[in-house]
């Protein structure tokens, strides 16, 4: 990990004057709405990658670790996570023993020396299903252990398993993070949505690969695991039409274990952190749900203090991460909310100057698909991340990308966060192209039910779209949408200054230039929870990005004449 300095943000902002790059600011925002429309050159979708392709066939044997990952803890500790044994699929299935096997870690600075050991904990899980025609499923055993002691920004080897049968894995990788700090960042974020296992994701996989993120943001809907055997692998928009005799949405478990063995590669060394999306609820017998994820994945929510796996936050350098649950209760009265309200108190933006939350379905979408569906959870929280001046917020849930000018309650702001939606990793329900603006394809009331909460479709009351449930034009809140297949990457460069950049699956083999780059660019002298111009004053938030904009040509200037006066001194 390397630590931005003012000499590299320097550097960095001359060599773009350098190259002629121009990429644009939020402090020139709003912008004035774009849309890219959906290639007809391409494909809408692609087809599942099938079981037995070599990335999700088990290449282990008996009791060696496979699906191994990370997930950040703590600022000094890790999540390992992994599998063993096999998973049995069909009418009777047993389950397997979890003390069978041991759970551990061996880890250590130097490639094949391991000064350490950790142990942690194994367990199982069942998918069950009372009706004829569809699969019981018990998993393989499960196992997470959480290493700590580590040191800030360094390399660690490490080998999972149990030594004692023996049955450890090969020799893996990871590097550790810069402590909390306003000057201390990752190196680059990657964010992904509504992956899935298709041609597509294959594609989104191996460019976010080359693009060489130190952690990734998973938001929702990973594996599509669900409705796999009942549409044949091929998707369908909506499953109670399709299948409207099916006494459950079921779910094929398998695809987990496909999903786990396709993503090791990636994930073994850099962590991951999900959150759920809509394909995870996965119902089964007796009423359970979410079974696969919350037994899959080891979490931070002990850590920073919540009592459930479906919300949490982390610290990565300078960047404060909450991740919130859209499936569970988020009402003004619930537990999740009393726990946002007190993690976000406890920040300190001197420490991490950055905020960023993700959530699966997102609160600002001009897209038919999903249009409104999450307006119940908008009104009861967007308050209180706006209150608390939280920078972006990553959703996924839309099969499109858009990024949104800076808003709060459906008006622009500047000093509302910058949502970004990312749904577009690749899944078999193929890109949404329809734009609920558009002449025909404006939703009614009665579409976009959520799986949980109320319905809480509004007419807007004021501005272009007043009286209207749909604009009749891109809203001014929407800057840039696309529809195509893609991921992101968010890189800090210091505590106002982050780069987004969105890549598109079909730039992947051509000349690799984003489809979508912005300076996102925090301004806490005008928007810190404390100042009484925030939300009030919007005359003077506009001088004051105006200023800075001056502030930032003349550092410019003065860079431009530093790299003249060292070329002179060269010569």
């Amino acid at each position: 990990m390397t630590q931005p300095t003012l000499f590299s943000f320097i550097f960095f902002l001359t060599n773009m004057l350098v190259s002629g790059k121009h990429i644009p600011t939020t402090l020139q925002g709003p912008f004035h709405p774009i849309t890219i429309h959906f290639d007809p050159s391409l494909r809408r979708g692609s087809d599942d990658i099938p079981m037995d392709d070599p990335r999700l066939k088990k290449n282990v044997t008996s009791m060696f670790p496979e699906q191994i990952a990370l997930a950040l803890s703590t600022p000094t500790s890790m999540w390992v996570s992994w599998v063993t044994g096999d998973a049995q699929i069909g009418p009777n299935v047993t389950a397997l023993d979890p003390t069978s096997v041991a759970s551990e870690v061996w880890y250590g600075k130097e490639s094949g020396k391991y000064s350490s050991k950790k142990r942690g904990n194994a367990t199982v899980y069942s998918q069950l299903y009372p009706f004829e025609g569809l699969f019981n499923y018990t998993s393989a055993i499960i196992h997470h252990v959480r290493i700590d002691g580590l040191e800030p920004e360094t390399k660690y080897y490490y080998r999972c398993g149990d030594s004692s049968l023996p049955a450890m894995s090969e020799e893996h990788v990871f590097e550790t993070f810069p402590l909390p700090a306003q000057n201390s960042y990752p190196r680059r974020i990657a964010v992904i949505g509504d992956l899935g296992l298709t041609r597509n994701s294959s594609t989104t996989i191996d460019h976010l690969s080359k693009n060489d993120p130190s952690l990734i943001l998973m938001v929702g809907d990973l594996t599509y695991a669900n409705q796999y055997l009942t549409t044949g692998g091929k998707g369908v928009p909506c499953f109670s039409c399709a299948f409207p005799d099916a006494p459950i949405r079921e779910t094929y478990q398998p695809r987990w274990d496909g999903w786990g063995r396709f993503m090791e590669p990636l994930v073994s060394r850099v962590p991951m952190m999900v959150i759920e999306g809509n394909h995870e609820i996965e119902p089964q017998a007796a009423g359970i749900t979410f079974k696969s994820y919350l037994t899959r994945f080891a979490l931070p929510a002990k850590e920073s203090g919540s009592s459930s796996n479906f919300y949490y936050s982390f610290d990565a350098g300078g960047v404060h991460f909450i991740m919130l649950g859209a499936y569970v209760d988020y009402n003004s009265t619930g537990a999740q909310y009393a726990w946002l309200k007190e993690d976000l108190r406890k920040v300190d933006r001197t420490v991490t100057p950055w905020l960023v939350t993700a959530w699966h379905p997102p609160w600002y979408n001009s897209y038919s698909s999903h249009y409104q569906e999450f307006e119940c959870m908008r009104q009861e929280m967007e308050q209180l991340l706006y209150h608390y001046g939280v920078d972006i917020v990553f959703s996924g849930h839309v099969h499109a990308y858009e990024r949104m000018n800076r808003v709060y309650n459906y008006t622009l702001d500047a000093c509302g966060p910058i949502y970004i939606t990312v749904g577009d990793g690749g899944n078999i329900e193929k890109v949404d192209v329809d734009h609920a603006d558009e002449p025909g394809k404006c939703p009614s009331q009665g579409d976009n039910m959520p799986e949980i909460g109320g319905v809480c479709h509004l007419n807007f009351s004021s501005g272009p779209a007043k009286g209207n449930f749909c604009w009749d034009r891109q809203p001014e809140w929407s800057a840039y949408r696309e529809s195509s297949f893609g991921h992101g990457i968010l890189e800090v460069l210091n505590s106002t200054y982050a780069l987004w950049s969105w890549h598109r699956n079909q730039d992947t083999y051509k000349e690799d230039s984003p489809g979508d780059q912005i300076y996102i660019v925090r301004q806490p002298d005008i928007c810190s929870p404390s100042t009484s111009l925030k939300g009030n004053n919007e005359s003077e938030q506009v001088k004051g990005a105006a200023v800075s904009a001056k502030c930032l040509c003349v550092l410019l200037l003065f860079m431009v004449a530093f790299v003249i006066y060292q070329l002179l001194l060269c010569d």
